[in-house]
């Protein structure tokens, strides 16, 4: 049994750490993409959420992870349905990976063999209710792409070929990570995720020996390194699962404040609104608070927008800092 670095031991990063939470509690957030130098922990944090989280409801075998018999498809073939407990899955997405293996394809054995037409689910199958992650997802094939964006927009795939018509739920949170250096990510993906963190490698050299110690002491002795954060990992899921049924208000102020900063930050459409509003909430249930304050607004602002501004070149700031300038602005 592999065992998986806890959420709670990752030192720093707490930009990444927040949106991840986030999107734990509200997954309509619309994912997390996170930028910046290898080694940073993008990929650990990722399994360490999904880890972290409580294991989720399902039917046995069900190949999209139904949470009720009534929502298997019917291409399943489920008999006696039993409903089980699974971990959340984080489905990882490679770079290689053909459009068949990504929707689903004829399953080939079966049709050799037995002479039917089945369907084989693709990897969107399997991340049905968990995360789908995506490595260098600056570098990935523009079909690919195209494929990510309908079903991000719909929560369904959609596989009609070889004579199948196959639909099944295809709703997961999409996390990318990748180098900037290395190539910039299509404005119709990027517009895709909710919340961007640049995560850098620390400079502070105590910061840094932490993080030594911390997956050398997991590396060697994994077992025990994960009882001692056991406490801590059981109160962050404890406060994810009170924010999914927190009832947190929103006033007109808050939504008027949402709405003249994307306007200030020249933002287009509607969706960075609608992330601000969706990441203050959850912040504030997340925090225990009742009703969403300029200060939720002010701590998520950075992460939900920073990926939405045009480009300045007369602004050689970062993304993060423009952002900031302008939320003191209007909000004070």
């Amino acid at each position: 049994m592999s065992h998986v670095f806890p959420f709670s031991a990752i030192v720093g990063q707490s930009s990444m750490k927040l949106a991840m939470i986030l999107t734990a509690i509200d997954p309509s957030i619309g994912g997390v993409l996170v930028f910046g130098d290898r080694g940073t922990g993008k990929s650990t944090a990722v399994r360490a959420l999904a880890a972290l989280l409580p294991h989720i409801r399902q039917v046995k075998g069900c190949p999209v992870n139904s949470e009720h018999p009534q929502d298997c498809p019917d291409w399943a073939e489920i008999d006696n349905p039993k409903i089980v407990e699974c971990p959340t899955p984080v489905i990882d997405l490679p770079l290689g990976a053909t459009e068949d293996r990504v929707v689903g394809a004829l399953d080939i054995e079966r049709a050799l063999t037995r002479g039917e037409k089945a369907f084989e689910p693709g990897l969107l199958a399997k991340a049905n209710r968990g995360y789908l992650y995506i490595d260098e997802v600056n570098l990935l094939e523009d079909h690919i792409v195209d494929l990510l964006l309908d079903v991000a927009q719909s929560g369904e795939n959609v596989v009609e070929r070889e004579g199948l018509s196959i639909r099944h739920s295809a709703r997961f949170v999409l996390v990318g990570s990748g180098n900037p250096e290395e190539g910039e990510l299509r404005p119709q993906l990027l517009d895709r995720f909710g919340l961007s963190v640049e995560v850098k490698s620390p400079g502070d050299i105590s910061e840094r020996v932490t993080i030594i110690h911390r997956r050398d002491a997991f590396e060697k002795d994994p077992i025990n390194f994960l009882h001692t954060w056991v406490d801590e990992e059981k109160q962050t899921r404890t406060k994810i699962l009170k924010a999914r049924e927190f009832n947190t208000k929103v006033s007109k102020n808050i939504l008027h404040d949402c709405a003249k900063l994307c306007i200030a930050l020249g933002s287009d459409g509607l969706r960075g609104e609608l992330t601000l509003l969706r990441s203050a909430r959850a912040l504030a249930a997340y925090r225990g608070n009742s009703r969403v304050s300029r200060k939720h607004l002010r701590d998520v602002a950075p992460i939900a927008l920073s990926h939405r501004l045009r480009r300045d070149p007369l602004d050689e700031s970062g993304s993060s800092a423009r952002v900031m300038r302008t939320v003191e602005s209007v909000l004070n």
